[in-house]
């Protein structure tokens, strides 16, 4: 096998341990489908709603940031549990902080549907 035939095999074999993970988090996490279905309903507003160019990018960014924390947070509350089962105070910290950072990015999600959406859909009713 020749170097650069192994270095692609080795760039596939990483897309696929990617791919799982996010089949794992879909799977195992609940608070992902909540947020994998608030995502879906955003796509579609975006689309009845033709939002712009910058309004899509704000959108899908969110999106991204939302799922990266869960992402994320899930990895450091299994490593954790892993690593301890009784009840540790500086883990216990480790995981508020995670979560915290899932929190804070479905604030700056919901902040920026408010400011794509909440104009549109009150001028449809108008």
């Amino acid at each position: 096998m020749t170097k650069t035939s192994s270095y692609i095999k080795k760039r596939i074999a990483s897309f696929r341990y990617a791919f799982q993970g996010v089949a794992t988090l879909f799977r195992e996490t609940p608070n992902a489908l909540i947020h994998l279905i608030m995502a879906v309903l955003s796509v579609l507003f975006g689309f009845i709603f033709s939002i712009s160019a910058t309004e899509w990018l704000a959108v899908i960014i969110v999106i991204g940031l939302v799922f990266t924390s869960e992402a994320i947070n899930t990895s450091i509350e299994t490593l954790a549990d892993f690593v301890s089962k009784e009840r540790n105070e500086s883990i216990k910290k480790v995981k508020d902080l995670a979560a915290a950072g899932v929190l804070l990015a479905a604030i700056a999600a919901l902040v920026v549907g408010i400011i794509v959406f909440l104009p549109k859909i009150i001028d449809y009713f108008h």
